[in-house]
């Protein structure tokens, strides 16, 4: 029988998603102290970010379509406690190849939020999904940003490597959470792995719209990662001499965000997620001339962080808004095809921003965000005037 999605179990799936999503951003604040720490350079480090990214993407495209076929519940629970024990080896490790290898492997396995999210918009009631999608997200903001704020204190007065035991304990705690709490719905397709993985690519040929979505949260999700990838270098240059801990206050600019998510959610209920889009992206866009032209002064990044979390995440939301309601059945396999190719450009976006700040420096830094952000609004634009047509 499908439970029903009351506001405790919505509050239960945000703070999982949130917890987990974790995973992936301790590492930014750190950049410039894990660097010094293994005495290599920004970039070397960065394919770090890169890596994670990278593994965040394989996890999703091989095991979030299993969401569709086996048990929901247990296969949540393999690969936070895979999360775990990578936590753990990176935090007791002083070896560089073995972090780069542990980082690649933290993002494989930490792709629980992602199947959180189809969980709860397939719970929830179509006419309240973008909501109940907001919601979530609001969960998974609120971790990205702590993540940042947390390992920036953490690395400061404990070091790079206490970050990495706490979230391994913290992931344990999920594992337990999960056990007791998260409801055993599971509504299974009747198919082979082959076929379930193949499908992913005859539902994106046959959907516009989520190959459109997955093109559009690919740029702007680089764009996102080419800032945050390089602060950390940029707030320790001569400019600023700040430490890690300085880096983790900046997550908490970005708390308008949190308040705007449901905000949007019940605008992409209402109103055309391409229109809202658009208007996200030009907001992400005055984040990047911000970086540009007040980039040195604190005041001019602290603006910028505010309008760049904001677009980042009204565009994410009306994205997945628009793709989950393309079907229910589907909806592990569809989330897989736009979250990898999400995550794809997050990757890129991580190793863009050290190469451009190693060879460039701060405007190359704001120039290619700025960049990818004008192509993405041209296709959405493009996509707005195909859809009014039809």
């Amino acid at each position: 029988m499908k439970p029903v999605l009351t506001s405790n179990l919505l509050l239960l799936l945000a703070i999982i998603t949130g917890i987990s999503v974790a995973n992936l951003y301790y590492l930014q604040p750190l950049l410039s102290d894990i660097s010094l720490s293994f005495q290599v350079s920004p970039t070397t480090v960065g394919s770090g970010a890169m890596l994670t990214q990278i593994g965040y993407a394989i996890g999703m495209l091989l095991i979030l379509p299993l969401a569709d076929i086996v048990n929901r519940k247990r296969l949540i629970c393999i690969v936070a406690i895979g999360a775990a024990i990578v936590l753990f080896v990176i935090g007791v490790n002083h070896n560089l190849w073995i972090f780069l290898l542990a980082t690649l492997l933290l993002g494989m396995l930490s792709v629980t939020p992602q199947l959180i999210i189809p969980l709860g918009a397939e719970l929830a009631d179509p006419k309240n999904r973008g909501m109940a999608i907001g919601k979530i997200m609001s969960g998974l903001f609120i971790g990205i940003l702590l993540s940042r704020t947390l390992s920036g204190f953490i690395g400061e007065y404990l070091g790079w490597h206490m970050m990495y035991l706490i979230a391994s304990g913290m992931m344990v705690l999920i594992v337990g959470i999960v056990i007791v709490r998260l409801p055993n719905y599971h509504n299974p397709q009747s198919m082979s792995y082959g076929e379930l993985f193949f499908s992913i690519f005859r539902i994106a040929r046959q959907e516009k719209t989520l190959r459109s979505a997955a093109l559009n949260g690919a740029l702007s999700f680089a764009a996102f990662s080419i800032f945050w990838t390089s602060l950390a270098f940029w707030l320790a240059s001569p400019q600023y001499n700040f430490g890690p801990q300085v880096v983790g206050i900046f997550g908490l600019v970005g708390i308008v965000g949190i308040i705007a998510a449901p905000i949007v959610g019940k605008l992409a209920d209402r109103r055309s997620p391409e229109t809202i889009i658009s208007w996200a992206i030009l907001i992400a866009i005055l984040s990047y001339v911000c970086f540009i032209f007040l980039g040195k002064h604190i005041w001019g990044l602290v603006i910028g962080v505010i309008l760049l979390d904001l677009g980042a995440q009204a565009c994410q939301i009306s994205n997945q808004t628009r793709i989950f309601a393309l079907s229910t059945t589907a909806s592990n396999r569809i989330n897989t095809f736009y979250m990898v190719s999400y995550f794809c450009g997050g990757a890129l976006g991580s190793w863009l921003g050290t190469f451009c700040y190693t060879h460039w420096g701060w405007n190359g830094v704001g120039v290619s965000g700025l960049i990818l952000l004008l192509i993405a609004l041209g296709l959405n634009l493009k996509q707005t005037s195909y859809t009014a047509k039809q």
